[in-house]
């Protein structure tokens, strides 16, 4: 296998005057960077447990190679730069690679199926398609269809066409100049109707929360944070990679979340962030004590709702009071539990479990009725927010992006919940239909589409329950076509192959027509207390 080298470059103080006068993202996490660029930065471990390093001069060199082939491209400025590719230090290489090159970053969950990659291709028209070299016959056949001049491949073992050409550039890069206001990510997301939108993100949105993430979550010397996310979407990408980076503070990066090897390494790392479902994974690990996170200073977690004994539960085996906080693909993030006591009402406050804590600084958070009036403290109303992070609109849906706005600037979350008469917010309710399942984002409007293509379905509807490991999953309820014999596990099995696995749903059932009020609606309330029992 030819694997380029990519290490080793002397400190520059450049970057940090860089930093002062360009806005890209990237010229201010390089300015972070240690003086001592040989000091490691990522320690990789393998699916065999086996450890790799990476200096932050690798990270810098690496990076710089890969900008350098982009720039060779001679692609459209801001063109999109759309990576299907397995989680590696390589694949985050990539990612600063479009930043600092002046280009868009277009993350695509690794579960995707044909029918959604060739949905997101058409739609965002990216100059440069990268995938893994398993699935580069039909990635690259659908990029091809759609105009894509450019398709590389890059595997999770340092192997691929992105990593070969790469090694033919130099190793150092001018960042290519960038104001707040410029494209630098886009992140697809859908809506309770229709089919994925995609959220445009600045360099202003992501390094204003960077920086307010680091001073109110108590970044500080010395700080190793452990990645076990996924690096697709805002948690894994933007929160935890850009805390660590802007911070100078290494990674110990999983290529998969596994309890026992979290666990083991807690006694060398200060920080960790997840998804309830993997803090319900360690509860459940008999290795998880105090004493093995006894040299921690904080966990996070986010994408979905803890249960309270959830929260409960770690504090009493570890000690340590998880910090919940709340976010979106279109804001990263909006509120965050304190970190300090004294963070609010004059050391009055704490992490509270149930709630998402206070509006960060610069964020403004606001609960109205459907009237658009805002309604008294602690009561229920829709949640609008606004603030440097909130994305510029969504890609080329002008209609769509004007809807989801108030006229004096608000942003539709489309999350329902309160404040109380300490600024505590609480999430009681999503936007109707929408499922959050092991920490995606499940929208049944695609997946009913994609039923009700099946032969023999009529309609279809999906709807959320509860479920004790991912918090929430879709059960499917199916009407069959007069003289139609449905079976339902042949209903889910069809769905495979053509949606990503976290979207199909767990169990399916068939019935002969679906629950509908006065107005036709089918009332999906009355589906859910249904089911709700199902995985109790």
């Amino acid at each position: 296998m030819n694997v380029p080298e990519i290490s080793l470059l002397p400190a520059d103080s450049s970057f940090f005057f860089t930093a002062m006068t360009n806005r890209n993202l990237f010229a201010a996490l390089r300015a972070a960077f240690p003086q001592d660029l040989q000091k490691w930065a990522v320690e990789a471990i393998g699916a065999d447990g086996a450890s790799l390093f990476y200096s932050w001069a690798d990270l810098d060199r690496g990076s710089a190679r890969m900008a350098n082939l982009l720039q060779s491209l001679q692609l459209p400025p801001a063109s999109r730069i759309a990576v299907q590719v397995e989680k590696s230090v390589e694949a985050l290489m990539l990612y600063l690679a479009t930043l600092r090159s002046g280009h868009v970053f277009l993350p695509l969950n690794t579960a995707y199926q044909s029918a959604e990659i060739e949905y997101f291709v058409g739609n965002a028209e990216p100059a440069v398609v990268v995938c893994a070299p398993g699935n580069f016959g039909w990635v690259s056949k659908i990029a091809f269809t759609s105009g894509v001049a450019h398709v590389y491949t890059l595997g999770d073992d340092r192997s691929g066409t992105l990593l070969e050409r790469a090694a033919h550039h130099g190793d150092e890069h001018e960042v290519v100049e960038r104001s707040e206001d410029d494209l630098a990510a886009i992140l697809y997301t859908s809506g309770t109707t229709g089919r994925s939108k995609g959220a445009m993100l600045t360099h202003g949105n992501m390094l204003s929360n960077a920086e307010t993430l680091k001073d109110y979550w108590g970044w500080q010397d010395g700080d190793v944070l452990i990645h076990a996310l996924p690096i697709f979407h805002v948690h894994g990408l933007f929160v935890a990679i850009h805390g660590a980076l802007i911070n100078g503070s290494p990674m110990i990066w999983l290529s998969k979340f596994e309890p026992g090897t979290v666990i083991s390494r807690m006694r060398d790392a200060t920080v960790f962030m997840g998804v309830p479902t993997l803090y319900v994974r360690m509860l459940a690990d008999a290795r998880l004590t105090r004493e093995a996170a006894a040299h921690m200073r904080l966990f996070i977690s986010g994408s979905a709702p803890m249960l309270v004994e959830t929260h409960r539960d770690w504090q009493e085996r570890t000690g340590h009071v998880i910090l919940e906080r709340y976010g979106m693909s279109e804001t990263i993030m909006l509120t965050s539990n304190p970190y300090r006591a004294d963070a609010h009402n004059g050391g009055q406050s704490e992490r509270r479990a149930g709630t998402v804590g206070f509006a960060l600084p610069g964020v403004g958070v606001r609960i109205v009725d459907d009237a658009g009036e805002q309604v008294p403290v602690g009561e229920i109303g829709n949640i609008q927010v606004r603030g440097p992070n909130v994305f510029k609109g969504y890609w080329r849906m002008p209609e769509k992006t004007a809807e989801e706005f108030t006229a004096d600037g608000w942003f539709r979350t489309g999350d329902v919940g309160k404040l109380d008469e300490r600024g505590y917010v609480s999430i009681v309710g999503r936007s109707k239909d929408l499922i959050i399942s092991g920490g995606y984002n499940v929208y049944p409007a695609e997946i009913e589409g994609f039923i009700n293509e099946l032969p023999g379905v009529a309609e279809s509807a999906l709807v959320g329950v509860p479920h004790p490991d991912f918090g929430e999953v879709g059960v499917a309820v199916v009407v069959p076509r007069p003289g139609a014999a449905l079976e339902p596990q042949a209903v889910v099995d069809a769905l495979k192959g053509q949606l990503a696995n976290f979207k199909i749903p767990k169990r399916c059932f068939v019935v002969q027509e679906l629950p509908r009020n006065t107005m036709g609606k089918v009332q999906k309330n009355l589906l859910r207390d249904e089911h709700k029992q199902l995985f109790a």
